[in-house]
């Protein structure tokens, strides 16, 4: 299956290739996604092309009559490369790059090259550089070649070619350095993921796809001011605020990056420090695009990434955003959370109720208290203070009145 896409005029031309393997739904999906990635890079997609086949061929990816056919719909469209939609091996990069005279690209460096165009903070650059160098190690010569064959666009934003010029040595003493850096930043996250433990603060860890509505949610929540565009990989670096619900509690919210059909694993890797925000979480938001007729696979994705990074036993939320658009009302449920709750970020529609299921989230298990405290039994208080939480205090003159949510199992000793 070829089709011819007229996308105008862009820095690049190219064409996407993929190996369908029988698998016609996700591949749509997939070839989709790629689409969408691509474009993102700022290149104009003027074709693509589909190979019917069980399997990409070890050495060229395609087969021999598959490259001539793509060879001669370059030359035809005036493409300047190709991008694949699965990662190709480094001899695959070599061989189908001096097969086609072009430029060939993989799903991986795709998404490498829009997380470098986005990373704004210090530890995003760092983060993005690691993830292009681990990658470009192992495909100096083929890589290098195939970037030579156009002097700029996609694949070199961030170290790009001034690092394939180098050899492996000087990548390696890189890719040491930043992983000291990322040390570093990991000392520090880990410093302020300890005071939050110490200081009993509930995080709620928003998560999704890439484009799910992540940011405009933490933005009517929290008036947090996060950049959100409806592009994918809007926002890169996590950002944490302040909430204080109904009940006087205090909560934070932290939006990361975006999930997607194979996130490379260098990504992952370099990004790990992030990402493990997740597993010290205390509720897990998944936000999901209601509009997108592929949304349970998107949640399903979200799932698995989740697992891969070892959450486990978290109270879930699922949030099904873009109600509004879906068309489908508002009774969508995901039973495999603890709750689901259809919302709007961006018209502020069922925020209210999020948040009741949020502080279910975070009171589960516990129960309200309320006493005033004789003075000569303010010892008591400590262990309310460690194994609960404490919503008010005051230091009355009969005694010391508390307000707080406490375990199931304290709560008798205290009455």
């Amino acid at each position: 299956m070829n089709s011819v896409i007229d996308t105008g005029e862009s820095l690049e031309k190219v064409i996407l290739a993929g190996i369908s393997g029988g698998r016609d739904t996700d591949f749509e999906v997939s070839m989709k996604e790629l689409r969408e990635l691509t474009v993102n890079t700022g290149a104009a997609v003027v074709g693509e092309m589909v190979w019917n086949h069980e399997g990409p061929v070890t050495g060229t990816y395609f087969g021999k009559g598959k490259i001539e056919e793509l060879k001669e719909m370059a030359e035809e469209l005036g493409a300047t490369g190709i991008v694949c939609d699965n990662e190709l091996t480094p001899a695959q990069l070599s061989n189908l790059s001096k097969a086609l005279d072009l430029k060939v690209m993989d799903r991986t460096l795709i998404i490498l090259d829009i997380f470098a165009d986005r990373a704004k903070t210090a530890e995003g650059r760092v983060q993005v550089e690691l993830a292009q160098l681990r990658y470009q190690l192992t495909r100096l010569k083929g890589l290098g070649n195939s970037l030579s064959r156009l002097g700029g666009g996609i694949g070199t934003r961030g170290p790009g070619e001034k690092k394939l010029e180098t050899d492996r040595r000087l990548v390696r003493e890189r890719i040491s350095a930043l992983k000291a850096d990322l040390k570093e930043i990991e000392k520090h996250r880990n410093t302020l993921r300890l005071s939050r433990i110490r200081n009993k603060i509930p995080v709620v860890s928003i998560v999704g796809y890439t484009n799910a509505g992540k940011s405009t949610l933490l933005n009517s929540l929290t008036k947090a001011g996060v950049e959100a565009e409806d592009k994918l990989f809007a926002t890169l670096d996590p950002v944490t605020r302040e909430l204080i619900l109904e009940t006087g509690q205090k909560v934070l919210f932290s939006d990361t990056v975006g999930f997607i059909r194979n996130l490379p694993h260098h990504l992952v890797e370099a990004f790990k420090s992030t990402l493990e925000e997740v597993v010290y979480s205390d509720i897990i938001l998944i936000v999901a695009d209601a509009s997108d007729p592929d949304m349970a696979s998107q949640i399903a994705v979200c799932q698995k990434t989740l697992g891969d990074l070892g959450v486990k036993d978290k109270y879930v939320i699922t949030a099904f955003n873009k109600c509004d658009k879906a068309g489908a009302g508002y009774d969508l449920k995901d039973h495999s959370s603890d709750a689901s709750v259809c919302i709007s970020a961006k018209e502020g529609k069922n925020l209210d109720l999020l948040l009741e299921k949020v502080t279910d989230g975070v009171n589960r298990g516990m129960r309200l208290f309320f006493k005033l405290f004789d003075y000569k039994d303010a010892g008591k208080i400590a262990s309310i203070r460690e194994k609960g939480r404490i919503l008010t205090e005051e230091y009355r003159d009969d005694g010391i009145f508390v307000k707080a949510l406490i375990p199931e199992a304290l709560y008798g000793k205290l009455i």
